[in-house]
């Protein structure tokens, strides 16, 4: 028997309910498709979280019928844009989908577009001169944080049931803090990439609204499964909540809360140092060296990312070499000697400043982004998999903790990261003013 319901409710279903009740005959898979297909046409032209929509959308047999999927638009899906939102693709079809997105096809998910983010990913917010400006749904104005803004934007917006990010510097991880939704980065390669990547660090994941949804969508793009029930004992966490370039307060409380609420299930907390001025240093020569690598002609980017590309194109090997060499150092001091050492996890504001508005947002490599960034940048450097968790408000606006865990261990720390989901103060929560 299917149940009676408004549309608009289907849109705020979480992917593993979606699959209950579709599997139960209780829910039409087209009604969620037609549920955001709505909020798109309604919401969308505020928020410009969507490059491109497939008004025609739908679901295919599998178990995950009926779940719906936004894609950044810097992995492809067969026959839509494939911009990467700068004027030298502007032009560009994909012929194939990604690795990742032919397999949530083939599990029954219905693609819905693809989303937005700036030229290249080269930022922490997402704007660029092809499709403007994407705004937080929380306020406008206001940065939905990047380079995967768009897709964080769409998920948090009730605008698609989950959505695909890419990481290398935290582009994942930024825009869930700063939209208030579950960001995994999962161990690079862990997720096939189509792509050659000049930094070896990039990594795709999803962005959902709760951490039992970031499972299900992580296993459909790994073609993995859990290895039973992570348990629940004692466990050891290394805290890091402040470092060189200063940390907003409201960043540092969330993590304290996160760590006190930690140690009140009876796990264990230790403060540890962080590092993370060799790491900022380091990627900016790496990600100088990945934008000039892009087969596209430099006088068609934005005068920024032109900048920085021509910068990268004057690098040598032992510069890219040496650089990379001095980041991984400080990051594995930072985070993988003490995940393989001692700690079970370890936890971390997931940035180091709230969300500003968009005409606010730091320059990309600079200072400002430097602070921005410190505590992700030395996880993926790492090559570990971390989580952003929503962690309440701070004046009306989200603020995120991260966990990190031990290499390619990811089903154990989205168990463990649940675990503080549940906690009071934690948690996703609908932006007012979507109805």
């Amino acid at each position: 028997m299917r149940l009676p319901m408004a549309d608009d409710d289907a849109r705020w279903f979480s992917a593993t309910d979606i699959a209950r009740l579709v599997g139960a005959g209780e829910l039409e898979p087209r009604a969620v498709v037609r549920a955001h297909l709505a909020a798109i046409e309604r919401l969308d032209p505020r928020i410009h979280a969507y490059i491109h929509v497939d008004r025609e959308a739908r679901s295919s047999p599998g178990p995950y019928a009926g779940v719906t999927l936004a894609v950044k638009d810097s992995q492809p899906v067969a026959g839509m844009p494939y911009t990467y939102g700068t004027s030298s693709w502007r032009d560009r079809i994909a012929t194939d989908d990604a690795v990742a997105v032919a397999r949530a096809r083939s599990a029954g998910m219905a693609i819905l577009g693809k989303t937005n983010l700036p030229e290249l990913a080269a930022s922490i917010g997402t704007a660029n001169a092809l499709f403007g400006s994407t705004q937080n749904p929380w306020r406008q104005g206001f940065t939905p944080g990047g380079s995967s803004g768009g897709s964080g934007a769409a998920v948090a917006a009730g605008m698609a049931t989950v959505a695909l990010g890419g990481d290398t510097g935290g582009s994942i991880r930024i825009p869930a803090s700063c939209c208030g939704v579950v960001g995994l980065r999962p161990t690079p390669e862990r997720v096939p990439i189509e792509e050659v990547d000049a930094t070896v660090l990039q990594s795709r994941g999803p962005m959902t609204r709760s951490v039992a949804d970031a499972r299900l969508l992580f296993s459909v793009m790994t073609a993995t499964s859990p290895n039973g029930r992570f348990d629940s004992k004692r466990r050891l966490i290394g805290m890091a909540d402040s470092g060189p370039f200063g940390v907003d307060d409201a960043c540092r409380d969330a993590c304290r809360r996160a760590a006190a609420a930690l140690e009140s299930a009876g796990h264990e907390v230790e403060t540890i140092p962080w590092n993370p001025q060799p790491v900022a240093e380091g990627y900016g020569v790496v990600r100088r060296a990945s934008m000039a690598s892009f087969p596209a002609d430099l006088s068609t980017f934005g005068p920024g990312i032109r900048q920085l590309a021509e910068q990268g194109r004057g690098l040598t090997a032992m510069d890219y070499f040496r650089a990379f060499e001095s980041a991984t150092d400080a990051a594995n001091r930072s985070v993988g000697v003490p995940l393989q050492t001692r700690y079970d996890f370890l936890l971390t504001p997931t940035l180091g400043m709230l969300p500003m508005p968009i005409e606010r947002v730091p320059a990309f490599l600079g200072d400002e982004w430097a602070r921005y960034t410190q505590f992700v940048l030395p996880v993926t450097f790492s090559r570990s998999p971390a989580i952003s968790i929503p962690a309440g408000l701070h004046d009306g606006l989200p603020v995120g903790v991260q966990l990190v865990g031990r290499f390619a261990q990811e089903y154990e720390l989205l168990d463990f990261a649940e675990e503080l989901e549940k906690m009071p103060g934690f948690g996703f929560q609908r932006p007012p003013g979507l109805e």
